[in-house]
């Protein structure tokens, strides 16, 4: 079991947004919309083909050069792929150049979670007695999906713990502090752009709220001041009026009144990659950072990711400055995501993580018709998107069986939402030419 408690402030600016995030509900996996996969009950299995021949690179290549050559991705398209067996690279164009990964980044803060935590454990949100009598202090644990949702509804997230459990063992109550002691620094980069807070897709970084940084389990912008809305929610279980919630910190050593764990670490890792969610990413690389003795920063996060992959044998660089991949100024290489994805590779539990084509998370709605049929069911991947940038990086067997690490960047596409969506079709066409191609 793992204890921690928190919160943190404002900020920041930055020039460029992220266009747009899935909505689906991370607590349920859609139905397969790909005709191959219409008869499943269970996601497709990503395990190689032991005796797949090896790839070679000169058909690779020459397979990839249409489909990498679409006029849809811009000028400006690297790309890497490994083969996973044996590690090597089969094919670079631009390798080792640095770009905006987008929310490809949130593979490097998944498997650096994995890396410095069970998979089993849990963030413990806890209830401390203030100094005065009556007065209780919320100390957030960085559990970004404990939920407002009453007994017996859905929150925002599959398996939270509850605000209402919290308030079941409490009494006497008449006043609450949010103690914001655990994460450090402003809550919004300086680094993303002034739309991104609040938006659907992010809020500011605190270790105390509820559903995701929403103020309302329900609520499609997330709010601007979500240690807050995490006191009010447990204000409301208590039948308080919101007036009685403050910010504050409770006196050093006091005692637990009432606790409730989050939901298990693999659990946030899947639902962040599932449905790219930012919020739980950059609370996560805080996790990291804690266990790495960094600070709890956004600055701390980074350093902490890249100490906790520096240990896996994946330098990651000094290019990242948040743990979401949202800020335009966060570089990284296709080299560095596929080795990333080696890593991930190695694991069956993070395999099952991520999106597959055709049928879970992001790519639930991708890889259904056309030219890109090829990749439903064996492409796992995770998406990235902010304006003119469109990135995937993951993992895909070939028509072999041969388990393939790709990572896909570009970023000098156009700006408007159409640009975006003729982008992600022809990166699907590059992955689904891995797929198909008996290289």
């Amino acid at each position: 079991m793992v204890v921690l408690a928190g919160c943190a402030g404002f900020g920041g600016y930055a020039g460029v947004r992220q266009l747009r995030q899935p909505a689906a509900s991370p607590s349920s996996t859609p139905a397969p919309l790909d005709q191959a996969l219409a008869g499943a009950t269970v996601a497709p299995s990503a395990a190689p083909t032991t005796s797949a021949p090896p790839v070679s690179a000169a058909r690779l290549a020459a397979a990839l050069r249409g489909p990498l050559a679409d006029p849809h991705l811009g000028r400006h398209v690297l790309a890497e792929v490994r083969d996973v067996a044996t590690g090597t690279v089969q094919f670079a164009q631009g390798g080792t150049t640095p770009a905006a990964p987008a929310s490809t980044a949130k593979l490097a803060t998944a498997i650096s979670t994995l890396s410095v935590y069970q998979p089993t454990d849990r963030f413990t949100t806890r209830v401390a007695a203030g100094a005065q009598p009556g007065t209780v202090v919320l100390v957030g644990g960085g559990d970004p999906t404990l939920t407002a949702a009453p007994p017996g509804r859905d929150g925002a997230f599959a398996d939270a713990a509850r605000i209402s459990d919290l308030a079941r063992q409490l009494h006497g109550v008449r006043r609450i502090q949010v103690d914001g002691s655990l994460f450090t620094g402003v809550g919004v980069s300086p680094y993303w752009a002034p739309e991104d807070v609040p938006s659907d897709y992010a809020s500011p970084i605190t270790a105390a709220m509820v559903d995701g940084g929403r103020d309302t389990p329900t609520a499609v912008i997330r709010s601007t001041s979500p240690d807050l809305a995490a006191g009010r929610a447990l204000a409301a279980a208590l039948h308080l009026p919101a007036s009685a919630v403050s910010r504050g910190a409770g006196p050093a050593g006091a005692r637990t009144l009432a606790s409730v764990q989050s939901a298990p670490v693999a659990t946030l890792v899947t639902q962040m990659l599932l449905e790219s969610d930012n919020v739980i990413a950059e609370c996560l690389a805080r996790q990291v950072a804690l266990a790495e003795h960094q600070p709890a920063s956004f600055a701390g996060a980074a350093a902490g990711v890249r100490l906790a992959l520096q240990k896996l044998g994946v330098t990651l660089g000094a290019g990242m400055v948040d743990g979401s991949g949202l800020a335009a100024r966060d570089r990284l290489t296709p080299d560095t995501l596929t080795r990333v994805l080696l890593v991930a590779a190695q694991r069956t539990d993070v395999l099952d993580m991520l999106p597959v084509g055709g049928w879970s998370g992001t790519l639930a709605d991708r890889y259904v018709s056309g030219a890109t049929r090829a990749g439903a069911g064996v492409v796992r991947a995770k998406t990235g998107t902010l304006t003119s940038v469109s990135t995937l990086a993951g993992l895909v067997q070939d028509r072999d069986g041969r388990l393939l690490a790709f990572a896909l960047m570009a970023d000098r596409v156009g700006s408007s939402a159409a640009d975006t969506e003729a982008a992600e079709a022809a990166l699907d066409r590059v992955a689904s030419t891995l797929a198909s191609c008996g290289c």
